[in-house]
């Protein structure tokens, strides 16, 4: 029986019933891949790792041969094989951790990208209140300005009392003569 064309469009259904019951939430995978490298990059899993291999192979080599699990002779195949699913697993979830980590810092530039903009425009409308706050000050009078303003007139009120003094001075002696 051959198939239409036009079935070819959809996907088999049978196929996503497998893994339509699983619900994988990709954060929880993410933060388990983020895990699984952070621990792979410390000093504590490098040791552990050179502990375990190395008493796989002493217990391998020296142990008797019907106590071997492993033996030499087959050049440890279950060993190679156990590190080789392990690097396997490893590389892509460095990788997914390694993603997550650029989804991060792409989100951190932009974040930065935005503060420095606004930081931007906070000091191009500080500098502008600046230049408006001088130029107004510029209007404004100053102390000494209105000390010298009021010497001024002060000494003009005493020019003036003299001047007045000195008239009624001269009247009466006009009359007194």
């Amino acid at each position: 029986m051959a198939r239409k064309w036009d079935d070819l469009e959809a996907p088999v259904t049978s196929r996503r019933r497998f893994f339509s019951g699983l619900n994988i939430s990709q954060e929880k995978i993410g933060r388990i891949s983020e895990g699984f490298a952070r621990a792979m990059g410390t000093g504590a899993f490098l040791l552990g790792m050179t502990l375990f291999v190395t008493v796989w192979l002493t217990w391998n080599s020296l142990a008797p041969v019907d106590l071997q699990f492993d033996p030499r002779a087959l050049n440890f195949t279950l060993l190679t094989l156990i590190l080789s699913l392990q690097a396997s697993y490893a590389a892509p979830l460095i990788l997914l951790a390694q993603n997550r980590q650029d989804d991060r810092d792409r989100v951190k530039f932009e974040q930065d990208r935005q503060r420095a903009e606004r930081n931007l425009n906070d000091t191009e409308y500080l500098a502008r209140e600046v230049a408006a706050l001088r130029l107004a000050l510029e209007e404004v009078a100053t102390k000494d300005f209105v000390q010298d303003e009021m010497q001024q007139l002060l000494k003009q009120i005493d020019s003036r009392l003299e001047a007045g003094n000195d008239k009624k001075g001269n009247r009466g002696t006009k009359s007194g003569n």
